[in-house]
């Protein structure tokens, strides 16, 4: 069967922190509350996102890694992970802040939990006003003076704090502490992983278990890359209709595309899956002489095999995110 552009069903995550701009913003349908993560395509093992539509309607990425290997995710890309998929997209909305934490690397997450590591970029689609994020720290600290903040719970006094505004972009690599901010609603492009050493959680009680978080600081202390950078933000161009750089990683790259016209994408050198993420606007995408739309707040995937597409709008921002 001819591979075709696939929607996933999104699984709805609740959070201690979550809001309502994935209902209210984003149009997702749901109806708990405190939902803060909408999981859009995802391989995590228990939290599978299976396709929405078509004729491979309720299959997971498993299951398409494991009939079409190379033609669905790339042929070097199946070499480099088997049938496990490599990434996880998300849109996250954080009505109060988000615990301060950090992600191990590929190494310490193999050797501890038998999972990738977490290096993840995070675009912003809306903030309110003065929302910040926590990224990095401010003042270089020894992993004693560290040891001290935490007692003292001053360790916030000592870490980045940087307001956001829509299009704001962030790399975050394994080890860097951070932190989403309250008034944030961003997407997230990440390794698969479900893996998060929590340092600081406000001393808050979760309402759903009456109890405060589990922190993980035993864990996080040689994790924790104790640098300081001149700057954590991702600074990049852009030009209508054409695709400019946000990220190029060794996990993944992405691109932006600001599209108000007719944008034309190649893709017979590339050799992997392609995901868009609309971020702003809604887009038309045709493809082997069909077309889909996707809205600000969704994501499609486009199989390896698919080596053109056409990108039509008039007026709109997607991500586009490869191996």
């Amino acid at each position: 069967m001819k591979l075709y552009p696939l929607k996933f069903t999104p699984l709805f995550k609740y959070r201690i922190w979550g809001g309502e701009k994935l209902k209210t913003q984003l149009h997702k349908k749901y109806t708990e509350d405190c939902i803060g993560e909408s999981w859009e395509i995802s391989d995590v093992s228990g939290d599978e996102t299976v396709v929405t539509r078509g004729a491979l309607q309720g299959s997971t990425l498993k299951d398409l890694i494991k009939t079409y290997q190379g033609d669905f995710i790339g042929k070097k890309v199946y070499e480099a992970f088997g049938e496990d998929f490599p990434l996880l997209i998300k849109f996250i909305d954080a009505k109060t802040p988000l615990s301060v934490q950090v992600h191990p690397s590929n190494e310490i997450a193999k050797e501890r939990h038998n999972s990738f590591g977490k290096n993840e970029m995070w675009y912003v689609m809306q903030a309110d006003e003065n929302a910040e994020l926590i990224v990095g720290f401010d003042k270089e600290i020894s992993k004693e003076a560290y040891k001290t903040y935490l007692e003292n719970n001053t360790i916030l006094d000592v870490m980045h704090h940087e307001t956001v505004q829509s299009g704001d972009t962030f790399y975050i690599p394994t080890g860097r502490v951070h932190a989403i901010g309250a008034g944030v609603l961003l997407a997230e492009i990440q390794q698969t992983s479900d893996i998060t050493y929590r340092i600081y959680d406000y001393d808050r009680v979760d309402a759903k278990t009456g109890k405060k978080r589990d922190l993980h600081n035993d864990l996080a202390i040689d994790v924790l890359d104790y640098k300081v950078h001149d700057s954590y933000k991702t600074a990049y161009k852009t030009a209508k209709n054409e695709a400019h750089t946000l990220v190029n990683s060794p996990y993944f790259k992405t691109n932006i595309i600001d599209v108000d016209a007719s944008i034309n994408r190649d893709f017979t050198e590339l050799d992997s899956f392609v995901i868009y993420i609309c971020v702003e606007g809604d887009v038309e995408l045709l493809c082997n002489n069909s077309n889909y739309s996707i809205k600000r707040g969704e994501t499609i995937l486009l199989p390896a095999s698919i080596n053109n597409v056409t990108l039509k709008s008039e007026g709109a921002k997607c991500i586009e995110v490869f191996m």
